[in-house]
C-alpha cells in the first residue's frame, strides 16, 4: 500500500516524500482513511509505531477544505502530555503542510516558560497542540476559546493520565462542543482509558496495532553486572570503548541525571542533563542539540522515555533500571525504531539482579549479562 492510495492530495504527498516516508505504517494504513471519514477513532499502538503522521496528514488534508476559523477560535486541538512532544507534533504538522495552497498555522503551548509570548502569538492559530496546564491557563485569560473546536485528539492518552491529568483533560473537556471528532491515541489500554472512550468517543473506529518480537529483535540487549561504585566509570568506559556517537542515558532521578552530567563532562566527555527540575529553554537545547548529533551524550529521566522521536538512535543505556518492565521496553524503544537497528544496555549492581529477572520474564527475552570484575576502569 501507498500513501497515494489514502486519499492524500498532490501538495501532502509532496511534504510525505520529503520526509522520505517511503510507505504507510500499519496504523496509518487505517487511521488515515477513517480520520478522512470524520470518524471517532481509538488508537491503541506503541510509541515509534507511526500514530502521530496518521492523524496529521487527515486533519491537513481536512483543513483545506475548511474555511479559516475566527481569530483565537481554535478548530483543532490536540492534548500531549508533556512540553518536549507538544514541540515534536507541532514540528510534524508544519513539516507535512509546507506545500499546501493554504497556510496553516499550528502552535505549541507548554508550561515551563512566560505565558505573555504564547498569549501574543496565538493570533491565527489554527491547530493548538497544548499540554493541559498551561491550555487552562490560556483558557482563563480568554486568549483562547474552544466553542468551534471540530476535531480533539488525545495524544499518549495514557501517560497523560498517568502523570495526573485527568482532572484538567476533563476541565478541558467540558468546554470543548459536544459535535465533534474525537481521536485517541495510546500505547496501553487500562480502566481509566476506558471511561474516558465511553465518555467522549462516538461508535469509534478501533485500531490496535500488536506488539511484536520484531521490533525487540532489531535491539541488541545486553546488561553489565557491576558494583554501584564502579558504575561512573563502566559507562565512560563503555563510551569511550564503543566509540558511541550518541547514545541517551536513562537514570531514575534528577540528582542522579546531574552528577552524572558533571563526572561526565569532567572526564571529558560533552553531556547534558534533561529532566523536570531544568527550565523549558535547558531541555528543548538539550534535546535540539541531541537530536541534531551535536550532543554525544543525554541523561534523561524517564521524562523523554515515550513520545520523543529520535531518528536513527544507535545506543541506549539504563544507568538504573526503571521501576516496571513497560518501562524498560519504552525506554529501550527509543533505539531500533523504524526498521533500524539499535544498541540497548543496562548496568546492574547486585542488588538489580531479582528485578532484572522480572524484567526479562515480562519480555519474553533472556538478556546476556556480562561481568566486570575483570575489567580495568583505572582512568575511565
Amino acid at each position: 500500500m501507498s500513501f497515494s492510495s489514502l486519499g492524500l492530495s498532490a501538495p501532502l504527498l509532496k511534504a510525505v516524500a520529503e520526509q522520505q516516508y517511503t510507505q504507510p505504517y500499519p496504523i496509518q494504513q487505517e487511521a488515515i482513511p477513517a480520520i478522512l471519514k470524520g470518524k471517532d477513532v481509538l488508537g491503541i499502538a506503541k510509541t515509534g509505531s507511526g500514530k502521530t503522521a496518521g492523524f496529521v496528514l487527515p486533519l491537513l488534508e481536512k483543513l483545506q477544505n475548511t474555511p479559516q476559523s475566527r481569530n483565537r477560535y481554535i478548530n483543532t486541538l490536540v492534548l500531549v502530555p508533556t512540553r518536549e512532544l507538544a514541540v515534536q507534533v507541532a514540528e510534524v504538522f508544519k513539516g507535512l503542510s509546507s506545500h499546501l495552497p493554504r497556510r496553516i498555522k499550528t502552535l505549541a503551548i507548554y508550561g515551563g516558560v512566560s505565558i505573555n509570548p504564547q498569549m501574543m502569538v496565538l493570533s491565527g492559530t489554527e491547530v493548538l497542540v497544548a499540554t493541559p496546564g498551561r491550555l487552562l491557563d490560556l483558557l482563563s485569560s480568554k486568549a483562547v476559546h474552544l466553542s468551534e473546536v471540530e476535531t480533539l485528539v488525545l495524544d499518549e492518552a495514557d501517560k497523560m493520565l498517568n502523570l495526573g491529568f485527568e482532572e484538567e483533560v476533563n476541565k478541558i473537556l467540558s468546554l470543548l462542543p459536544a459535535k465533534r471528532q474525537n481521536i485517541l491515541f495510546s500505547a496501553t489500554l487500562g480502566n481509566e482509558i476506558e471511561q474516558l472512550i465511553k465518555g467522549q468517543l462516538h461508535e469509534p473506529v478501533r485500531i490496535e496495532i500488536q506488539e511484536e518480537a520484531q521490533p525487540l529483535e532489531q535491539i541488541k540487549q545486553l546488561a553489565y553486572l557491576v558494583t554501584p561504585e564502579r558504575k561512573g566509570p563502566l559507562l565512560r568506559y563503555l563510551i569511550r570503548q564503543g566509540n558511541m556517537p550518541q547514545v541517551l542515558v536513562f537514570v531514575s532521578a534528577t540528582r542522579t541525571a546531574d552528577n552524572l552530567v558533571a563526572k561526565l563532562t569532567k572526564n571529558g566527555i560533552e553531556a547534558a542533563a534533561m529532566h523536570s527540575k531544568k527550565s523549558q529553554g535547558a531541555r528543548t537545547e538539550a534535546l535540539n542539540r541531541f537530536k541534531s548529533g551535536k550532543l554525544p551524550v543525554l541523561v534523561a529521566t524517564d521524562l523523554v522515555s515515550r513520545g520523543i522521536d529520535i531518528q536513527q538512535l544507535p545506543y541506549v543505556i539504563n544507568y538504573d533500571l526503571p521501576r516496571s518492565p513497560k518501562d524498560y521496553i519504552h525506554r529501550i524503544g527509543r533505539t531500533g525504531r523504524a526498521e533500524a537497528t539499535g544498541e540497548a544496555i543496562s548496568l546492574l549492581t547486585p542488588d538489580d539482579r531479582h528485578h532484572f529477572r522480572i524484567i526479562q520474564k515480562k519480555m519474553g527475552r533472556q538478556v546476556e549479562i556480562l561481568e566486570t570484575n575483570d575489567l580495568d576502569l583505572q582512568g575511565s
